[in-house]
């Protein structure tokens, strides 16, 4: 699969491969980048994954794409509105069920459902709180589609519920590992833990392309995750050293995010969160009076003292 193929056009079908077609939405935007890819698995017989926002547009582009053929299954990568939303109309057009991990809330660790009881809402890209799958798929789970064989694994990291999906040698990341840009982490969906985690459990897999929900293939999957992998910790060092004084995450965000336009700092101040939350789970730092996104943060004493 050759970069230079993307962008398609939106709502127009272009095979990657003899068995492989994609879609791209037509929802372009600063989160989504270029719009949400729609892949068509098969050939006499389908599997689609991640159908893409509602629109009645991409419904259309995507029955022309279908042209009549069986689909034996819809899987969602994760429930994000730009990628769950028209499971519904696209699953009662086909007859064809649904399948994912779980509802929204699906997937969260026991530190992400605790700030989301005290009411931290996540922020960014849209969750689809009624997506509700025909089907749940564990970890692992092996599904005889019309396409072949397909593997769910959860990755959870830019969403609690979010599945990579193993299709031979080629990998479907959603929006864990793009082609465009990093992930958005936005608790209590996006959990940095499980993010960094995920990176090296696909790592480990070793697929030969990494086919994303936005953007370009990946077809050097190592030195992709690894560029991954070095910005988080990047980062990391960065906020690590504006918290030598207490913080919030407002100080936090204007001191590491100097060469962002202002209007991009509220998907910044998440990422910060995000990052402040891993921090304090591994104990190098503390939050007062408690972890929030109103707390303010600063430098535990025993890993001041051990740096």
């Amino acid at each position: 699969m050759a970069e230079a193929m993307f962008p398609p056009q939106p709502g127009q079908p272009l095979r990657i491969d003899t068995d492989l077609t994609v879609v791209l939405a037509p929802n372009p935007s600063p989160m989504t980048g270029p719009g949400t890819n729609t892949y068509l698995l098969g050939r006499d017989a389908l599997a689609i994954i991640d159908p893409g926002p509602v629109n009645d547009r991409h419904l259309a582009a995507l029955i022309d794409a279908i042209g009549g053929r069986t689909v034996s299954h819809i899987f969602v990568t994760h429930s994000h509105a730009d990628h769950s939303g028209l499971a519904p109309a696209l699953s009662h057009a086909t007859k064809s069920p649904v399948l994912a991990f779980g509802t929204s809330g699906a997937g969260r660790s026991a530190v992400m459902r605790n700030l989301a009881a005290n009411g931290l809402a996540g922020g960014g890209e849209g969750i689809d709180s009624a997506f509700r799958p025909d089907s749940n798929l564990p970890d692992g789970a092996l599904t005889d589609t019309g396409a072949g064989a397909v593997t769910a694994l959860h990755t959870p990291g830019h969403m609690g519920n979010h599945l990579c999906f193993q299709w031979g040698d080629r990998m479907f990341t959603g929006d864990l590992i793009m082609g465009w840009a990093s992930s958005l982490v936005s608790p209590p969906d996006g959990d940095l833990s499980d993010y960094m985690t995920s990176l090296e459990r696909v790592k480990r897999r070793a697929a030969r392309v990494l086919l994303s929900g936005h953007g370009v293939a990946i077809t050097d999957s190592n030195t992709r995750i690894n560029w991954l992998v070095a910005h988080r910790r990047s980062r990391e060092t960065q906020i690590r050293e504006a918290l030598q004084k207490p913080a919030t995450i407002d100080a936090v965000t204007a001191a590491v995010y100097t060469d962002v336009s202002r209007a991009l700092w509220p998907a910044a101040k998440r990422n910060v969160l995000a990052h402040l939350v891993d921090l304090w789970q591994r104990g190098l730092i503390v939050a007062s009076p408690c972890l929030s996104a109103k707390a303010v943060f600063q430098t535990a004493p025993t890993a001041s003292e051990g740096s």
